[in-house]
């Protein structure tokens, strides 16, 4: 367009007057007057302007996160979009217009909505005007097909929606991190040496098959000690070497730490990126759009990193899949371990499952074939681990000291032999440890005779079932016969008070939710320890007291017992070898499965017994759950128009706690205190995805019909908590 000075006094010229416009720049101005007769196209509608040439509809997901609505959406491209209009782009449309809002042949109306182009076609399905595309936010491609296949498989998985498992897999948009280059990809590194992986029969075996380009797939449990972030290290290096990318999630940032200085360590900086949300907007991103862009081959992050874009993936590693932590708790709340086990089935990249301990799914892929194990013999696992010695109940009866500080004459002696070396780990439950019943002489739990499920006790005194509702009004042991139920509560900061007035002379050191610490030094010291909040500490502990086992023991979960011996193994695991002193007390009954698996440190054994049973029982991972809670009416709506498999099981409704909030909250949650109910949905092996496809149509209907008046129900498959 002209600026206006043409044809008139030039500023500055020193005449003040007026000189004849040569005939090159009357042509100008002749040109521009014919230009501006054109109307222009108005923004973000572009009516009246031309469309692409090629190619002129762009299908988009847009943004809106309603299943209802997850599907894709066609748009026209106008001709100046259609250079940076290519798959993958993010894009912004207008979404919402009536048919009745067409101008210049161009849905208009509507609000401005988020989306990604998925695609580029001729001709729309749809046979009335289209809405243009309003604007290409960025022509960085971010979402190629590879990630959008992904993406869709997890919506799909877990009955939830495209858009809202894109939100999770693609980050925020940072412009000025956009328009920085990422670095010039390095060649791959030679192929590393076994180093520790020689502990293992078959980890040697396992590099080699990753570094020649193969795929193998292992369950691995490691050996206690901080070995295992090196030998991550070198499963990375190997897949690096064959020119290949590799990922690895874990499950919070001081495990990021120890591996991001391992990977370091051996392979240099610039090989890796690492992801996590402590990194802040601008430079996660930019290490996103590294390995988007292929700078980057290799990957270390916390759970949101399991949908990491790394080209040609050759290895996904997760360490620790039992830990919370791996489970989003955004919709549609998919786990890490299920999403990198879709990633190696669809990509042909090898697999590795990593832990000290061993999780029932994890036992579940070797006892299917789908991964073979990778462990050592039990030589070296014994020689690896700490002494272990159990406190039972009878030993607490005939224990003075335990009655009168709470802290066992055994674990006392230990605890002072250990601080004339080291420090000492203390690890107590944390607050909110609510115990379920079990029978009081031998410490099985108490179970619903018609689905299996835990009994509690309800207000008025009697028993009933936490999944199915069934009152039960005669129970008995069915292991020892006896009528008499136990529960119990103990209180984790009481244990940390009696502790330090028990040693008065040494330092006491907290790690837990107020503050977390990483490491401690190799100093005398009482380190008191919430699950999961261990520090590591230089050289390792020199003991470690393991109290009031029955608080993890007796909680309220399927997974009780294997989430009690996972924590227990994760702890002792930083406690030094037997052959160098290091010795663990357990207080819990030495009779109980977990406390056994402790002290033989045969985490895979428990695993597949704990298997075993959950099938007799049908019991997740063997079969698929789900869950569906809301207010009592809206449930009982949604299961009576739910179309479910032939071999579905409704278990419930029973009364459940409510979400917290306040009246009037958005997404229709209700007010504090409204009563809800929720039901549990069991199919066998093979229904998981007709009864996540039912759940999502059956959510849909009811969220394009208005919600059921406003009410919100919650739909979750493969739910880590259900009692």
């Amino acid at each position: 367009m002209s600026s206006g000075n043409h044809g008139g006094t030039e500023p500055g010229d020193g005449t003040g007057g007026t000189t004849p416009a040569p005939p090159e720049q009357l042509a100008l101005i002749r040109d521009t007057v014919r230009k501006a007769k054109v109307p222009r196209a108005k923004p973000r509608t572009w009516r009246g302007a031309a469309l692409a040439g090629d190619l002129p509809v762009a299908r988009v997901l847009v943004d809106k996160g309603v299943l209802h609505l997850d599907r894709y959406f066609d748009y026209a491209v106008p001709e100046e979009l259609d250079a940076q209009a290519q798959p993958g782009v993010r894009v912004r449309v207008r979404f919402g217009a009536g048919r009745g809002q067409v101008q210049g042949g161009r849905r208009e109306g509507g609000g401005l909505v988020d989306g990604f182009l998925i695609a580029r076609v001729a001709a729309s399905d749809y046979a009335g005007p289209l809405a243009a595309l309003a604007q290409v936010v960025s022509p960085e491609p971010v979402l190629g097909p590879e990630l959008l296949a992904l993406c869709r498989a997890v919506a799909d998985r877990y009955a939830g929606s495209l858009a809202d498992v894109l939100q999770l897999a693609v980050p925020p948009r940072n412009a000025r991190a956009e328009k920085r280059p990422s670095p010039e990809p390095l060649p791959p590194p030679p192929a590393p040496s076994p180093g520790s992986w020689e502990r293992y029969a078959q980890g040697p075996a396992y590099l080699r098959a990753l570094a020649d380009g193969g795929a193998p797939r292992a369950v691995w449990t490691a050996l206690p000690g901080p070995g295992w972030a090196e030998e991550i290290a070198r499963a990375v290096a190997a897949a690096l070497a064959s020119g290949r990318g590799a990922l690895v999630v874990v499950p919070d940032g001081r495990v990021v730490a120890r591996v991001d200085a391992a990977l370091t360590a051996l392979l240099g900086p610039g090989r890796h990126a690492v992801l996590t949300a402590e990194a802040g907007p601008e430079k996660r991103y930019a290490q996103w759009l590294a390995v988007r862009r292929g700078a980057v081959r290799a990957v270390v992050g916390t759970r949101a990193a399991m949908f990491a874009p790394v080209r040609d993936l050759g290895l996904v590693v997760l360490w620790d899949d039992g830990d919370s932590s791996h489970s989003e708790q955004h919709a549609p709340q998919p786990h890490a371990r299920e999403v990198l086990l879709l990633r190696a089935a669809t990509e042909g990249c090898g697999f590795l499952l990593g832990d000290v301990g061993c999780t029932v799914e994890a036992a579940q892929l070797v006892a299917t074939g789908w991964a073979r194990p990778l462990s050592a013999d039990r030589a070296r696992v014994r020689a690896a681990a700490p002494l272990v010695r159990t406190v039972g109940d009878a030993d607490l009866a005939r224990d003075e000291a335990a009655r009168a500080a709470r802290l066992p004459s055994v674990a006392w002696r230990v605890a002072r032999e250990g601080l004339t070396r080291g420090p000492v780990l203390v690890q107590v439950p944390r607050r909110g440890y609510v115990p379920r019943l079990a029978c009081e002489r031998c410490r099985e739990p108490a179970r619903c005779r018609h689905c299996a499920g835990p009994l509690e006790a309800r207000e008025r005194g009697s028993l009933g079932c936490a999944w199915c509702g069934r009152e039960e009004s005669r129970w008995h042991c069915p292991a020892c016969g006896s009528f008499r139920l136990r529960a119990q509560v103990v209180g984790a900061r009481r244990t940390a008070e009696e502790l330090g007035r028990a040693f008065p002379a040494v330092p006491v050191r907290t790690s837990g939710r107020e503050q977390v610490l990483d490491t401690v030094p190799d100093a005398p010291a009482l380190v008191v320890s919430t699950p999961g909040a261990e520090p590591v500490a230089e050289g390792g502990y020199a003991a470690a007291l393991l109290l009031d086992g029955w608080a993890m023991l007796s909680r309220p979960d399927l997974r009780a017992g294997e989430e009690a011996l996972r924590r227990w193994l994760g702890a002792s695991a930083l406690v030094r070898e037997q052959d160098a002193g290091g010795t663990v007390v357990v207080v819990a009954e030495p009779t109980l499965r977990p406390v056994q698996a402790l002290v033989r440190w045969d985490p895979v054994g428990h695993a597949v017994r704990e298997l075993g049973e959950r099938a007799e029982l049908g019991f997740p991972p063997v079969s698929r759950m789900a869950s569906v809670a809301g207010p009592g009416g809206a449930v009982a709506g949604f299961l009576a128009a739910l179309e479910l498999p032939a071999d579905a099981v409704v278990l419930g409704p029973v009364p459940a706690p409510a979400p917290g909030g306040a009246p009037g909250r958005p997404g229709g949650e209700p007010p504090t205190g409204e009563p809800w109910e929720r039901a549990l949905l069991r199919v066998p092996p093979g229904s998981g995805a007709a009864l996540a496809a039912a759940l999502k149509s059956a959510q849909a209907a009811r969220m394009a019909r208005g919600g059921g008046g406003g009410t919100r129900v919650q739909v979750r498959m493969d739910p880590p908590d259900i009692g």
